[in-house]
């Protein structure tokens, strides 16, 4: 068992307190919007024994169990993560399994290099991902349904929205959705700009419903990506709940504390919101084009108190213990690799060895090794379906 240290990435929508906060450390000043926990090569975490990366790759059936390592692979197939939005992320999609190998082996064979920054597979690997709140945590996700979207635009009483109103009553509703996300992305920019500081100022002054898209406006002036935002649910966890990111269902995390975990890619295609690069055909060939509820997920509880967080994706599995003081202790050993992290009080996890852990930490737990928790807080539980 590893006690994990881990990288916390700056990028610029980070919050500079929320991070620092869980941790119980001074904030540095600047933004502080993820800390990875995992294998992933861009930012292992950090053990004893070196950087788990490498601490896998030496023994992969000791460290992941034969189970795992024969359906995913000698690596890690999830990261964990805590995310601190303090400003909107970019509104993206990602691919499913086949389009990540189609897309990858496309650009591998035209030889665009994989840091440039129009590519758009980094790997033939998909991302789903599950976000689970820490705090009130605020996002998009999946397109609302097009007369709800129709409504909310028309209510902006814009004159170059009324076209994209229009479509979005027509039928069917897919081809309503895709023409027009197709139509806001190919505006011509200046005109889309002009357009979008209209109904900015007019999401500013009915506040309500148009508050979350006057505030993206603020962090994104002129992005297209406000004007598609308004296509998708918005979204309002309260701590404890989660949304499930399946392929192809465009989304963006706005605000807020929370664990996400994901299968281990970096397949992005971005819709706006953003200054990075938008593909725009590649995009259209990604997105479903279907209205859909958003699906806020509730831990089901079991039997022995774990409370999982049921998805149809075997990379990975989120669960979390609420603990309490004296109680018989937990045993969590398990014939897959496992991260436990904690997120409130103090939990200890006794194995070969015993380590304490406080919010914000967490320890590697390689497979069938004994691992049993106790003590007083939550602690949440990564792992895979092997």
């Amino acid at each position: 068992m590893d006690r994990l240290d881990n990288t916390i990435r700056p990028y610029a929508w980070g919050s500079p307190t929320a991070i620092p906060r869980l941790l119980g450390v001074e904030p540095t000043g600047e933004p502080q919007a993820e800390m990875w926990m995992g294998a992933h090569p861009g930012a292992p975490s950090r053990t004893g024994r070196g950087p788990l990366n490498e601490v896998i790759a030496e023994d992969p059936e000791r460290e992941l169990g034969r189970a795992a390592v024969a359906k995913f692979g000698p690596r890690l197939p999830f990261l964990l993560k805590i995310l601190a939005a303090g400003a909107p992320l970019s509104l993206q999609v990602h691919p499913n399994l086949e389009q990540a190998k189609e897309g990858y082996e496309d650009e591998e064979r035209r030889g665009v290099p994989i840091d440039a920054p129009h590519r758009n597979y980094k790997d033939a690997n998909h991302k789903p991902e599950l976000i689970c709140a820490l705090t009130e945590f605020d996002g998009l996700c999946g397109f609302r349904a097009p007369d709800e979207a129709a409504e909310l635009l028309a209510g902006l009483d814009v004159d170059s929205l009324k076209p994209y109103v229009d479509l979005l009553h027509a039928h069917p509703e897919d081809a309503a959705l895709r023409e027009v996300l197709t139509a806001v992305l190919s505006a011509d920019p200046e005109d889309m700009a002009h357009t979008v500081t209209e109904a900015a100022a007019a999401c500013a002054r009915l506040g309500g419903a148009y508050a979350p898209y006057a505030d993206i406006a603020h962090h994104y002036p002129g992005d297209p990506g406000v004007i598609a935002a308004m296509l998708l649910n918005y979204v309002q966890l309260r701590p404890g709940e989660a949304l499930f990111l399946g392929a192809g269902v465009p989304h963006a995390y706005l605000n807020g504390l929370g664990v996400e975990i994901m299968a281990n890619s970096d397949n992005v295609l971005r819709c706006g919101l953003t200054p990075k690069h938008v593909d725009v055909p590649e995009l259209l060939r990604i997105v479903r084009f279907e209205a859909s509820d958003p699906g806020v997920l509730r831990p089901e509880a079991s039997p022995d108190d774990e409370e999982v967080y049921e998805t149809p994706i075997d990379e990975f599995r989120l669960s979390r213990y609420v603990v309490a003081e004296g109680a018989a202790p937990h045993d969590l050993t398990r014939a897959t690799p496992q991260i436990l992290l904690c997120t409130a009080g103090s939990v200890r996890v006794d194995g070969t060895d015993r380590i304490t852990l406080a919010p914000g930490q967490s320890v590697f737990v390689p497979a069938g090794e004994k691992a049993e928790v106790f003590g007083s807080g939550t602690i949440f539980r990564a792992t895979v379906v092997a």
